[in-house]
């Protein structure tokens, strides 16, 4: 966390698992606000991070998908609370792959919410922020966007796109007052798998929680999720690809 920024933390999905773990880590002493749909339903949620040590936390009405929403909302955040400190953007579908490969409606409603909202709000982020000088935006990829496999190449080609959006976003940031930690974790076992058999090197959303605060701390840039994913991810852009196209999930 940015220790020189404002105490305003923001969680864009704050009814998410991972959301809400990386929300109470950084809850002490700070000001936190959950964005999420159906804001009235977060009672849960609030309650956990109030209980983490938050000197005050607040719920708002967010529709990631509204991509006209954004500016908006992150302007009456500030309005009514002051410049954000830590942005953390914590939304994001896993969709149906066999569905997505026949409906092409699925298919873009998966990269709607997983590639081209985060980009908008990355944008809207960055300029708000980058005005104000400081502060640090949390971005989630995935070791599934390093080299998109057949199995999941809908929501892969997603994570692929954001992880290279935030590779470009971090070098316009450079300077700014404003950082870009960009979170790789693997498979997390949580709501969104329920159901899935856990892949090797998996993780629960508390361990994606625990390793993005340390990154956030150190001012790290980037952060794998556990750390041997890094050295997994250059196997796997070494794979032959007639090897790779049978991989499993």
């Amino acid at each position: 966390m940015n220790d020189t920024g404002p105490a305003l933390v923001v969680v864009f999905g704050g009814r998410s698992e991972i959301g809400v773990e990386v929300a109470t880590r950084l809850a002490p002493g700070a000001t936190v606000l959950l964005a999420a749909r159906r804001a009235d339903d977060l009672d849960a949620e609030v309650a956990a991070v109030r209980a983490a040590g938050a000197a005050a936390v607040y719920a708002r009405e967010f529709d990631a998908d509204d991509l006209d929403s954004h500016g908006p909302l992150v302007e009456s955040i500030v309005a009514e609370h002051g410049p954000i400190g830590t942005a953390v953007l914590a939304f994001g579908i896993l969709g149906d792959q066999a569905r997505a490969e026949k409906d092409p409606a699925h298919a873009a409603a998966i990269l709607h919410t997983d590639f081209v909202a985060q980009a908008a709000l990355l944008t809207v982020l960055a300029d708000t922020m980058r005005g104000a000088g400081c502060g640090a935006i949390v971005a989630f990829s995935s070791v599934a966007g390093v080299r998109v496999r057949r199995a999941n190449y809908v929501y892969g080609s997603a994570k692929a796109g954001l992880d290279g959006f935030c590779s470009g976003l971090a070098d316009a940031l450079h300077g700014s007052g404003v950082w870009l930690l960009v979170v790789r974790p693997g498979f997390v076992i949580g709501r969104m798998t329920e159901g899935m058999a856990p892949a090797p090197l998996s993780s629960t959303p508390g361990q994606v929680a625990d390793a993005a605060a340390r990154a956030l701390r150190k001012g790290r840039a980037t952060v794998w999720v556990p750390a041997p994913l890094a050295v997994l991810a250059l196997a796997f852009r070494m794979t032959p690809r007639f090897i790779w196209r049978r991989m499993p999930r």
